[in-house]
């Protein structure tokens, strides 16, 4: 029975908000609008920009990788409301805005004059929870570990005699760590090591959101093992679920911004590795903490566990960060709570203290999605490739994604050796291959050959390398099992890029004038003799020129050359990386784009999105660090632009034979930029396998004509069985095989 939206409880997800936090908690908005279960309730969106408006977002602006790249549509596309309108509007606030106005009592304050239910703490805790020196000072009182520190306020005078006679006082001795007094997300936190480094820290901290100037902490920089404590409470008791740690290298010992969210950036160990005793004195501290400062429902704690034995608490959190792979959904997994579990529950013990609202929950029917015919679909991420960690990102995104009325969706991690295994539920909310791997049961090793055996359909969230080369596409065709993207040719042509761009000039589609240059015996020149060699083989290109692997992607090595002298460093750069060969592209100068393209015979171009940089080269942080990058879709093209984009798409999909779905990035060249005098687009890259990471461009095309992110998964896997049931020309002997049983 379908279950009307008006009958749900209404879940307001709020997110953005006026802090310099805002693009953080866009991102964790996102993930609890897709994982929220929406058989019980109905997620309503609400957006509030930094000058604080509200809006009810469109649900196709949720997959965007940053608010810039929708914030000049909301005034024409989403809802303006008003607080006052809002508890018409919502039944309850899920509360996933971080930082100033959101975590500091302000947000909480609004909702409890306005009577709206909320996620979290009161707004004594919160105003408590958000002021570093203020929680310091309660804790201490409570024999609590903390870091020795003082504040400085936001009207002190700030030099080197001032700051040098303060820590002289206090006993305060280098390395020291500064950050400001009501931030978070590492957001101007630093470790300093001279007075001079804390005077500009102290006043870079103060001015860190330049909308306000605030105080500032200075305090010890405590060695030690850095970890993380969520814990969650119901009817009153409190629970850790675990505890995790920070792995940082030797040179960078500051978990920044960067760390936290850039995918695979660092090594996060859940549970961490402590002695039993341990584990619990820090479980068993962060709860006190919790308490102490009256947080509710959900507290993030965060410490050092010092070699001298001490626990000391740095950060104690009344709401914690909700991105798809944090530390809340991570520890959560432990329990065998997934995503959705975790928001359900988070949600029910809230509810604990409002009846009316507890008994309306309990009267609406659960959608049930037990339906024993649904097919086995296994998203297979991971790899042996430079980028295994995007992968990781897009299988474990495809995963969630997958439509779970109509299919039964397995996790199965390749690993370095391109070995199959099939993980749980705590595995995949891993933030770096390197975990995954370390924590592999050989148990759960499967064979290739087994594949056909356990599921109907393989999704590959492979990127690059093998898994996007031809070379598992040919592996499962052999296997006789669907699979989504396009078949051997085209992944294989597509994954060589200058045989791609042979190809698609045989086409007569425009592509960088290019050469490829080989690195044989590349170190036994000299530097003039390297120079006359490229001087010799680039001599109808000209500068400056991109070089970029051939069969590389996700800007793996790409990067720019003005000069000669540039040029042969980026070579060597390759050459010490065992890569045999480069690709030397001339520099397309007019406006980015890149493309999704839908289907087999049947193609839809999607909307193009204009990727907008600061840099000569689109970076990884710009394609996958949230709030860094921005697309703007559809791009700013004027309607015989557009026309042209779309057709030369078409031509170079079908010059290539994809199928299911590819990526195409390109360039828009007007008739002033293009050396033909006509408007032109020049095609630098096919993607077969493009990323599906949570704000990939592909759901930013897609949500422009209509189709939701489950919606697009749901048809390249439709896709996926279409084209194999036109190879195969269906399987006319009627057998059926027996499937394979695997359980977490």
């Amino acid at each position: 029975m379908t279950i009307e939206k008006r009958n749900l409880l209404k879940i307001g997800i709020f997110m953005g908000g006026k802090s310099i936090e805002s693009e953080v908690s866009f991102n964790s908005g996102r993930t609890i609008y897709d994982h929220i279960d929406t058989a019980r309730f109905h997620a309503i969106p609400i957006f509030q920009t930094r000058s604080g408006c509200l809006h009810i977002l469109p649900w196709h602006f949720l997959h965007r990788g940053k608010t810039t790249d929708f914030l000049h549509r909301l005034e024409k596309e989403a809802e303006l409301i008003t607080w006052d309108q809002l508890p018409k509007c919502i039944d309850f606030a899920f509360i996933t805005q971080h930082g100033r106005y959101a975590e500091d009592g302000i947000l909480q304050g609004t909702f409890e004059v306005l009577g709206i239910p909320y996620l979290g703490s009161s707004v004594l805790a919160s105003a408590f929870g958000m002021d570093k020196f203020a929680h310091k000072k309660l804790l201490s009182s409570y024999q609590i570990d903390i870091a020795d520190g003082i504040q400085i306020k936001s009207n002190e005078s700030v030099t080197i005699e001032t700051i040098s006679k303060k820590l002289h006082v206090n006993s305060l001795n280098f390395p020291l760590i500064v950050k400001p007094g009501h931030e978070g997300s590492s957001f101007g936190i630093s470790i300093v090591n001279s007075v001079d480094e804390a005077v500009n820290a102290i006043l870079s901290a103060r001015h860190i959101d330049r909308t306000v100037t605030q105080n500032v902490v200075v305090e010890t920089f405590e060695e030690g093992r850095e970890f993380s404590c969520i814990a969650i409470q119901k009817k009153n008791s409190w629970q850790a679920l675990s505890v995790t740690e920070i792995i940082h290298d030797e040179k960078i010992k500051l978990y920044d911004y960067e760390k936290k969210y850039m995918p695979g950036r660092t090594l996060k160990q859940t549970p961490a590795n402590f002695m039993p005793d341990v584990f619990k004195k820090i479980a068993d501290t962060c709860i006190k903490v919790a308490q102490l400062i009256g947080f509710k429902t959900i507290a993030r704690i965060d410490g050092i566990y010092t070699p001298d034995g001490r626990i000391v608490i740095i950060d104690p959190n009344s709401l914690s960060g909700m991105a798809p792979n944090t530390f809340t959904f991570d520890q959560a997994a432990l329990h065998g709570l997934s995503h959705k579990a975790l928001i359900t529950l988070l949600i029910q013990s809230e509810l604990e203290h409002h009846p009316e609202l507890q008994s309306k929950l309990a009267q609406i029917e659960e959608n049930q999605m037990q339906n024993l015919h649904r097919k086995k679909i296994a998203v297979l991420f991971g790899g042996n490739s430079n980028e295994k960690e995007v992968s990781f990102d897009s299988g474990r995104n495809v995963f969630y994604k997958i439509p779970e009325d109509r299919y039964e969706p397995l996790a199965f991690f390749v690993d370095s050796k391109m070995k199959l295994f099939h993980i749980p539920y705590h595995l995949i909310i891993k933030n770096k291959t390197e975990e995954v791997e370390a924590a592999l049961d050989p148990n759960s090793a499967i064979q290739w050959s087994e594949l056909p055996l356990i599921a109907d359909f393989v999704f590959l969230g492979l990127h690059g390398g093998t898994g996007e080369n031809g070379s598992v596409q040919g592996f499962l065709e052999m296997l006789s099992i669907p699979y989504n993207g396009s078949g051997v040719f085209a992944s294989g042509l597509c994954m060589n890029k200058a045989r791609t761009n042979e190809w698609l000039s045989i086409h007569n589609i425009n592509v960088p004038p290019h050469k490829l240059i080989y690195l044989e015996s590349w170190n036994q020149l000299s530097y003039e003799e390297k120079k006359e060699n490229i001087e010799n083989q680039i001599t109808h290109l000209n500068f400056p020129l991109i070089t970029k692997p051939p069969s590389d992607g996700c800007s793996v090595l790409v990067a720019q050359a003005t000069t000669i002298e540039k040029l042969i460093e980026n070579l060597d750069q390759h050459h010490s990386l065992n890569k045999e060969t480069v690709l030397c592209e001339e520099m397309i100068y007019g406006m980015e784009l890149t493309v999704g393209v839908i289907g087999n015979d049947q193609i839809t171009v999607l909307p193009p999105s204009q990727a907008v940089t600061n840099h000569a080269i689109l970076s990884m942080e710009e394609k996958f660090l949230p709030g860094s990058g921005e697309n703007q879709t559809p791009a700013p093209l004027d309607s015989e632009a557009h026309e042209l984009v779309q057709k030369t798409m078409l031509k170079t999909y079908k010059a290539a034979n994809c199928k299911g779905y590819a990526r195409i990035d390109c360039f828009y060249q007007t008739a002033e930029e293009s050396p033909t005098n006509e408007p032109r687009v020049v095609v630098i890259e096919i993607n077969t396998l493009p990323a599906l990471t949570p704000a990939t461009c592909l759901f930013h095309q897609a949500a422009e004509v209509g189709i939701k992110p489950t919606e697009l998964i749901d048809r390249i896997i439709k896709l996926g069985f279409e084209n194999h049931a036109e190879k195969c020309k269906l399987n006319k002997t009627g057998t059926k095989k027996k499937k394979l049983s695997i359980e977490l």
